[in-house]
């Protein structure tokens, strides 16, 4: 039937492409980020956790400001910010603290990420730079 596309997606769900995927991306690893920041500090909040849907477990709330436990509870379907995630277990896996933290970092990246890629600046360049600064503050730590 020529040029027809096969449709790979699940029915109801959306495709996104170019700007707008990097967009998406971005704007929900930050709000990842923005949502475990404020739980920083010894004047970080508490977030309510609250279970979704119907079970046994329904009323179980917690109050927490723990970033591990917090991420923990996250759905997400964002793959940079299943990313961040993914970097606060291995820190948690490795270290057992800082999650939030190396979280936060990530996300804080991303934001200024984000302005370069927008000022036309290619994610490569990016990285490079990135690169070039984790090995001056490797030299100045050590």
């Amino acid at each position: 039937i020529g040029n027809v596309m096969p449709q790979v997606l699940k029915s109801g769900s959306n495709e996104e492409k170019g700007e707008m995927a990097r967009l998406s991306s971005f704007i929900g690893a930050i709000a990842v980020a923005d949502a475990l920041k404020t739980t920083l500090g010894p004047k970080g909040m508490d977030k309510i956790l609250m279970p979704i849907g119907a079970g046994p477990k329904v009323n179980d709330v917690q109050v927490t400001n723990d970033g591990a436990t917090i991420l923990r509870s996250m759905h997400i379907d964002n793959p940079a910010a299943k990313i961040l995630i993914e970097i606060s277990k291995a820190q948690d896996d490795e270290i057992g603290d800082g999650t939030t933290t190396v979280a936060v970092l990530a996300g804080e990246l991303l934001r200024e990420g984000e302005k370069l890629v927008n000022m036309k600046i290619h994610p490569q360049i990016i990285i490079s730079g990135w690169r070039k600064a984790r090995d001056c503050a490797r030299k100045k730590l050590l």
